[in-house]
């Protein structure tokens, strides 16, 4: 192979967010059509797709080449900074751009752009980084622009002097008269300096034809329309993905700059270790280690559990040697794993915001299946009581970190998060970066509000493409799929429209934080990936790279989420302690309760956690659940696939008859009267029919969904093995097959819809307890209710009279909508509470109180609050 004679250092990705368009898969195949060994990225003062760079040339056989072009706070004129690029040599040189990137977005935006200081590049170690001098859009290109050889002679040097032997004078051609005159004043001034030029091209897009979408890209950003003439106008169209025979062309008469970047490829030896996990460190009593600890506290804190489950000291100990062989299995799979610290981590903080007034769901996702999680007060589920299996969560035969989904109150979530932050250090701990894309329909309007295109068109344009599972359609398929969307087109002459917009969908578009990810670091959070910021004021950090590419790199994800529903339950608790001086406590409610699930028999359930949607309501009507088991199964069944085999379900629930698969599968299959609901059950079925080890079939849903389920089968390891025949019909993957849910997620998530439909129906006292509207703006201060407000609550009952008086000692809960607001498209919400006690002659009726009588919805006994609207 013939040796390389230039390598493509600078290159503006879609994660430049306002100035590039190019997708890294796109420019790493090109890079190795060229025959390119190497290949930098350089997006503008970020690395937000560094691990989606570095794997993508990895797997192509390139040398990634890791750069930032970053802005230069210019002391003299803020709206005036200047470029530099900044190339990490090694990891050391990586860890270095992580903080300096960092530090301008935590502590130095103006007008939202992030500036690097001269004062920080001069405090710290730049051994391990080489700088380019950015051109015509550096310092020392701005300067020779202006004439002043002496001051671009007095900067070069002074770069030189903080990157010793590391300091490249660069050149770029875009064909402007301007910057070529930039160019040759730069080769003066190696000359006179002794200082190596480099030739770099800036790319933006990665073909000719791609420059007006890119354009239209910037536009988007910057907020013009490409008509306009004041816009600026940076770019030129020159800055494409440039060949190699193109920039020999190019710089032929100084090819030694086109040989630098050669050098600086050779120069620069980033490795990113990808796939190792990397956990804080948990402090443990002295003596005893991580291991030891987790045993001991798991074994602490199932005595606890087993005295709540089993009241009785006989049946207590009758029980105990399933629950003690559970345990060992469980911890000794966790140790063998290497996870004690992550099990540690997360009982800790959430046994801080259960003993800190946070409420905590009861757990969710396939967690609630461990023993150990059970224990050490993670979860709040017997996994022995609903036979959920540890091996869904983790096992030795599927390799993979453990992830805990946990629902904290909505209001208080972030006093977790802060304690967390106390806990490991600030500098540790961040949240997590997602990244938005121009979808299929976003795309037509941003596009057509550049071209300055009627927006009754675009919206038109947009409402016609089709959603599928709730996402919108790519372009070239919906037009495929819906006719129209090509005919208006044809009658509009909006051909460009459509043009554009393909050539910008699903790019980057902006950033934003993941809704409960946080990241808890060995260490510091910049040893690993820099922090984000937004402009806004009280905006949190966030790692720059997102949810996969920080698990990539080794960071652990801990979600914390905020559930609204948590809130709701809580604030109803208040109330019963407010009014009746009794602690109720909702992980301790009955789930068998028969007038709790006469209220979902009759689909009375708005405001109830998973069950408000009209379809729901329908199939609540029509299954008339009586037990809690029946509540579990369409959570799980109420979902795209599955639910075609609701009607199914309910038939043989009220006692149609059925065949199982197999006589074997019968205890599998039982309590699902024959149907495959979970994703458990597959994995049983695969151990009781095909022999398998409850660690292997993880992994049978999936095969199942790519429909290898006869080879799958064909492979089973034992002789217990039942052959197809008549009398055993295969599981033949189904619709639902793609989209099981494992059983610890469905039982979870369903303990919250009882306890919310648990308070009006059964509580003595507050029978009518109605979920606040939490998601809407709280109240201004001191405002009042007017006499022409109504009285609403979440499902109005059957009207009867009740007069004010009535309303003052029978109101406990009622929510009070301002109309006027409502017209000032302000919705000011009040909350109301009164004393207890209503009596059960009275039901609710929008009422419209006569003046002056509001104040007496308002009990003295019991104090208004403002409601949050975080989320």
């Amino acid at each position: 192979m013939n040796a390389p004679r230039f390598i493509h250092l600078r290159l503006h990705s879609e994660f430049s967010i306002t100035d590039g368009i190019v997708r890294l898969d796109d420019a790493v195949k090109r890079a190795q059509k060229d025959n390119m060994p190497a290949m930098g990225m350089s997006d503008l003062m970020n690395l937000f797709g560094m691990v989606k760079f570095y794997k993508s040339c990895r797997n192509k056989g390139i040398k990634p080449i890791v750069s930032a072009d970053i802005w230069l706070e210019n002391e003299e004129d803020r709206d005036k900074p200047t470029r530099l690029m900044l190339t990490v040599k090694n990891r050391e040189g990586y860890r270095r751009l992580c903080e300096l990137l960092t530090q301008a977005f935590t502590h130095n935006q103006y007008r939202g752009r992030a500036e690097i200081k001269r004062a920080w590049l001069e405090q710290g170690d730049n051994s391990n980084l080489l700088c380019l001098s950015g051109a015509h859009l550096g310092d020392v290109g701005v300067a020779l622009a202006m004439g002043q050889r002496e001051e671009a002679m007095r900067r070069a040097q002074y770069w030189e002097s903080l990157f010793p032997d590391s300091f490249y004078l660069e050149v770029q051609r875009v064909d402007n008269a301007q910057v070529e005159s930039v160019v040759q004043a730069t080769l003066w001034l190696a000359g006179e300096t002794g200082l190596p030029v480099v030739a770099t091209h800036p790319i933006q897009f990665m073909d000719p034809d791609d420059f007006k979408a890119h354009e239209a890209r910037v536009c988007i950003a910057e907020g013009y329309t490409l008509g306009d003439k004041r816009r600026p106008r940076n770019f030129s169209e020159c800055q494409y993905f440039l060949s190699t025979e193109q920039m020999l062309e190019r710089f032929a008469d100084i090819p030694e700059a086109l040989e630098n970047t050669v050098e600086i490829a050779k120069r620069c030896n980033i490795s990113v270790v990808l796939g190792k996990n990397y956990l804080p460190l948990f402090p443990t009593p002295e003596g005893m280690t991580l291991d030891d600890f987790l045993v001991y506290e798991a074994k602490r804190g199932l005595e606890v559990r087993l005295e709540q489950l089993f009241p009785d000291p006989a049946e207590r100990e009758a029980r105990r040697p399933e629950y003690d062989a559970r345990l060992k299995f469980e911890c000794d799979t966790i140790i063998q794993m290497g996870f004690p610290g992550y099990f540690l981590i997360v009982a800790d903080f959430i046994q801080w915001g259960k003993g800190n007034g946070c409420p905590v769901g009861p757990g969710r996702g396939s967690g609630a299946g461990s023993l150990v999680a059970y224990s050490l007060s993670i979860t709040d589920l017997d996994p022995l009581r609903y036979a959920l299996l540890f091996e869904r969560f983790l096992n030795p035969e599927r390799v993979s970190m453990p992830d805990f989904d946990v629902d904290f109150c909505q209001e208080n979530r972030w006093r977790v998060i802060e304690y967390t932050r106390q806990k490991y250090g600030e500098e540790a701990v961040s949240q997590i970066a997602t990244f938005g894309t121009m979808s299929s329909k976003s795309v037509i309007r941003d596009v057509g509000r550049v071209l300055d295109l009627p927006f009754g068109l675009c919206d038109r344009l947009s409402k016609l493409i089709p959603l599928e599972a709730n996402k919108p359609l790519g372009l070239e398929k919906a037009m495929e799929v819906e006719p129209q969307i090509g005919e208006v087109i044809e009658s509009e002459g909006a051909n460009e429209l459509i043009e554009l917009a393909m050539k910008l969908e699903d790019l980057t578009r902006g950033i934003g934080m993941h809704a409960g990810g946080v990241l808890i670091a060995p260490g510091k959070l910049t040893d690993f990936c820099p922090l984000y910021i937004a402009s806004a004021d009280g905006a949190s950090p966030v790692s720059q790279f997102d949810k996969d590419d920080v698990e990539q790199i080794g960071l652990v994800k801990f979600d914390f989420l905020g559930l609204r529903n948590l809130t709701i339950i809580e604030l109803a608790q208040r109330y019963i302690k407010q009014v009746s001086n009794e602690d109720v406590d909702v992980a301790h409610l009955p789930l068998d309760d028969a007038d709790a699930y006469k209220i979902f028999a009759s689909a009375n359930t708005t405001g109830v956690f998973q069950f408000e949607s009209s379809g729901m309501k329908k199939m609540l009507v029509e299954a008339k659940p009586s037990k809690f088991e029946e509540i579990i199964a369409f959570v799980a069944l109420y979902r795209p696939g599955p639910m075609d085999l609701i009607p199914d379900f309910i038939q043989r629930m009220h006692g149609a008859k059925f065949e199982y698969l197999h006589p074997l599968l019968e205890p599998v299959l039982a309590p699902t009267y024959g149907i495959m609901v979970y994703q458990e059950q597959v994995m049983q079925s695969a151990q009781v029919i095909g022999g398998y080890s409850l660690g292997v079939p993880t992994c049978c849903a999936a095969r199942w969904v790519k429909r290898r389920w006869r080879r799958w089968w064909r492979s089973a390891p034992c002789s217990c093995r039942v052959p197809p025949s008549r009398t055993f019909r295969n599981p033949r993957p189904t619709k639902s097959s793609t989209t099981w849910r494992n059983s610890p997620a469905t039982v979870s998530t369903s303990r919250t819809p009882p306890p919310m439909r648990w308070w009006p129906t059964i509580r003595p006292g507050s029978r009518h307890i109605i979920a606040p509207p939490t998601w809407l703006p709280p109240c201004p201060p001191n405002w009042t209710i007017p006499t022409s407000s109504r009285c609403f609550m979440t499902t109005p009952p059957t009207p009867r009279t009740a007069c004010a008086s009535c309303l003052r000692t029978s109101i406990t809960a009622s929510t009070v909508l301002c109309r006027s607001a409502v017209r000032k498209s302000a919705m000011h919400w009040a909350q109301s509470r009164a004393v207890a006690n209503l009596p059960s002659t009275i039901s609710w009726r929008c009422v419209k109180p006569a003046a002056p009588t509001p104040a007496c919805l308002i009990s003295a006994s019991a104090p208004t609050r403002s409601w949050s609207t975080s989320g």
